[in-house]
């Protein structure tokens, strides 16, 4: 209750306002110097087509100047298929911590519910019980096992 009252105290102030207004100028701000920056560099390549174009001919210009950029464009492409298995490792491993916290809070909200039940500690012991075991398990098993390998 306390977190909602500071929620609306503070929509009420006008600060969740001020932090949209902000926000909105930062990336005004931010969309102009990439404009600018893109500008700039879109002349820059334009000049050094130019030059080639001078010292190599237009046509021997605009063929290497394709070239690079379909070259430049393939790299992007191919470093981009190499991260995306490194991409998912940390995303399932982001997902198993969410989780575990998630389980966590989840356990720490039942608990005092728990205790006051008719079971009691009882209720309590037993799945913590199994959990501890099957984390010793898991930890004690080499993951290279041809047993569990073949489980999965």
């Amino acid at each position: 209750m306390g977190m909602l009252a500071s929620l609306i105290s503070g929509l009420a102030s006008g600060e969740a306002v001020a932090a949209v207004r902000r926000a909105r100028t930062a990336a005004i701000v931010y969309g102009l110097a990439l404009t600018a920056a893109l500008c700039g560099i879109g002349f820059l390549v334009g000049a050094a087509y130019i030059w080639a174009a001078t010292r190599y001919g237009s046509l021997a210009a605009a063929l290497g100047f394709g070239a690079a950029f379909l070259v430049l464009a393939g790299l992007i492409l191919l470093i981009y298929q190499l991260s995306a298995g490194s991409r998912a490792r940390r995303r399932a491993q982001r997902r198993n911590a969410d989780m575990k916290a998630i389980g966590i809070a989840a356990a720490l909200a039942v608990l005092p519910t728990l205790l006051k039940g008719k079971g009691g500690l009882g209720v309590i012991l037993g799945p913590a019980v199994a959990l501890a075991a099957y984390a010793i398990y898991r930890e004690n098993v080499k993951p290279d096992d041809p047993d569990e390998s073949e489980r999965k």
